[in-house]
């Protein structure tokens, strides 16, 4: 195992990508590995983080536990929204929220995946429509 880490290690300096960003004559923000040539693209560099690595007293390498990524798109006035924010709060759950009201981007965004209604949750790749405790539970304790 710890090879197999040590070689990981030793390669992870060559990982690269390019990614660019444009915006097309409708309004709509774009994204590529590619550069569109009939917009102005902009290069974009990606930062990632990587979760760290711990070692226990065997001397074996075990990664943490995954960073779960949750995201809610929401407005200021609404009252499941509003309850999202205070269980996420109570429990501890890190979460990134945008409004969509007042970030335009963030409402493109919502508008590019269909949402109808707020709040709209995803944790990594699923999604909830609305909020309730037992629905977020369910898909956040499978991302463990």
């Amino acid at each position: 195992m710890k090879y197999i880490l040590l070689i990981l290690l030793v390669f992870a300096w060559q990982v690269s990508a390019e990614v660019y960003k444009w915006t097309d004559s409708a309004g709509h923000v774009n994204f590529s590995d590619k550069s569109h040539e009939n917009e102005k693209a902009e290069k974009i560099t990606l930062k990632v983080d990587n979760p760290p690595i711990t070692i226990d007293k065997k001397n074996t390498t075990v990664p943490a536990s995954p960073v779960k990524q949750t995201v809610m798109y929401a407005t200021s006035w609404c009252g499941y929204c509003k309850k999202a924010r205070e269980y996420f709060r109570k429990t501890k759950i890190p979460y990134t929220e945008y409004n969509i009201e007042k970030n335009k981007q963030a409402k493109r965004t919502y508008d590019s995946f269909g949402g109808k209604g707020v709040p709209v949750i995803f944790v990594g790749q699923e999604r909830i429509n609305g909020f309730d405790i037992s629905s977020f539970n369910e898909i956040y304790q499978k991302m463990k």
